[in-house]
């Protein structure tokens, strides 16, 4: 996925979960964060920062969005609504295993209470995957969730109820950055969802992780992760 027209900025601070302060050209300029999450460890003052140019729209109340943030030597895309494109484009471009030679693909489709974010056909079987964006990282690994997601963990549920009925059910973990050897769920961050999504996994739900290629104007899937889902 490409971004049309991005800037360089410096992270100041963040009032709220949905605007931060950036410096952008020696002006500080009210910017909307494309990530309701906590991101506390990527959003500090004084760190580097991208930022989408939305000037065009005037609808928005901001001028820019934050997309990306440098942590280190490493840029981390933290846009929590990429993750789908990116997953989806891959898919339909036969770019991740065990989802090759699809006759059918269609996002956000209703089963049950949830919606899960790709529905897809084969010959031979139909199913869904949920998809999730992991932008939390450290010494080399990468861990989902960075807060309680009581809506994760209900997915995780539904699908393990889709397999069930005859479904074929994949969670993937998008790592929004090329760095990390290895996926693990944050169990101390969030028990429950850990559970759910080990649970799945022993009842035959695909648990898979990939990496990203993030440059400063974009972001695509790489290749896969190491998944580990027992290390507390």
């Amino acid at each position: 996925m490409n971004y049309n027209k991005i800037v360089e900025g410096i992270f100041l601070s963040r009032p709220n979960r949905f605007i931060a302060k950036v410096l952008i050209n020696g002006v500080e300029e009210t910017v909307h964060v494309k990530n309701t999450g906590r991101c506390k460890e990527l959003l500090l003052p004084g760190v580097k920062v991208i930022l989408e140019d939305c000037s065009h729209n005037t609808n928005r109340k901001t001028k820019y969005s934050l997309i990306a943030v440098w942590k280190e030597d490493m840029l981390v895309n933290m846009d929590s609504q990429v993750p789908n494109d990116v997953v989806f484009q891959a898919i339909k471009d036969n770019r991740i295993n065990g989802f090759e030679d699809l006759t059918h693909i269609k996002r956000e489709v209703t089963f049950g209470k949830s919606r899960f974010d790709i529905y897809f056909e084969t010959e031979r079987s139909k199913g869904f995957v949920e998809i999730k964006g992991a932008t939390l990282e450290s010494n080399g690994i990468s861990k989902f969730p960075d807060a309680p997601t009581e809506r994760g963990t209900k997915h995780v549920l539904e699908m393990i109820r889709a397999v069930q009925e005859g479904y074929r059910g994949g969670i993937l973990f998008l790592i929004q950055m090329k760095g990390p050897k290895i996926f693990r769920l944050n169990w101390s961050m969030d028990k429950k969802f850990s559970e759910a999504v080990k649970l799945a996994s022993k009842n035959g739900v695909e648990i898979l992780a990939y990496d990203c290629i993030v440059k400063n104007n974009s972001i695509y899937l790489d290749k896969p992760v190491e998944v580990d889902l027992d290390t507390l």
